[in-house]
């Protein structure tokens, strides 16, 4: 059996390491530092951050397997700029996990889970009252995260993480995804309204709507 030449320690550091750049590339994204379309520079961005380009590199290519970034040959790497077909596809996506999830969660829905994203809603409602769009674009998709976990249902929750990261890129092409912060707040009550009522119509109708007015309000915004 051949012996590794990389040593444990040596490999978990690296490994860490690419997992905090593409943190904060991510980040960087989210925030608009870096715009949709831009190219991002290997050397300028270990230079910044004090570290070689390799773990750059590494986690340019993890971001480009979450569609966040795309690759050019002998160009780099690229914020990806998403048209409207492919938002279409990404919000389309969401509406099929979540319809299925909100679904499973009226045939199950319990104090735990009603308790739990109540307080997830008032979390969302302090985030978008202090004004801070990254933390409010998180706790929007953890509220939605937790519906899902108490759906019942493992690999439909990682499907969605897995979905989340397209999501992040999808939100950030616009400065907001409701014409005013409170209806932010509503929108969710109206889904928990929903779900209170324990009929699976009522769900359904609620969380197409939902959905259906960040999609509308993304699209429209890339096609101006």
């Amino acid at each position: 059996m051949a012996s590794s030449s990389a040593a444990p320690g040596a490999f978990i550091q690296q490994q860490n390491l690419v997992e905090q750049v593409a943190d904060y590339l991510t980040q960087a994204i989210i925030q608009q530092h870096f715009l949709p379309g831009e190219r991002l520079s290997e050397v300028q961005l270990s230079r910044d951050l004090g570290v070689s380009r390799a773990p750059v590199r590494e986690a340019a290519r993890l971001l480009e397997s979450r569609g966040l970034l795309v690759s050019k040959p002998r160009r780099g790497f690229f914020v990806r700029a998403l048209n409207a077909v492919e938002l279409e596809d990404v919000f389309d996506l969401r509406l099929c996990l979540e319809r299925h999830a909100i679904q499973r969660l009226s045939e199950r829905y319990s104090s735990d889970a009603e308790r739990a994203l109540k307080q997830q809603v008032e979390v969302l409602c302090e985030a978008t009252a202090s004004n801070d769009g990254t933390r409010r674009i998180e706790e929007d998709l953890q509220f939605h995260r937790l519906m899902i976990h108490y759906a019942g249902n493992e690999r439909l929750l990682r499907a969605f993480d897995g979905l989340t990261h397209e999501l992040r890129l999808c939100i950030t092409l616009i400065t907001k995804t409701h014409e005013a912060p409170d209806t932010i707040a509503t929108s969710h009550f109206k889904l928990l309204d929903a779900l209170g009522s324990g009929r699976s119509e009522a769900c359904r109708e609620a969380i197409d709507y939902h959905i259906g007015v960040a999609r509308d309000f993304v699209v429209s915004s890339v096609g101006e």
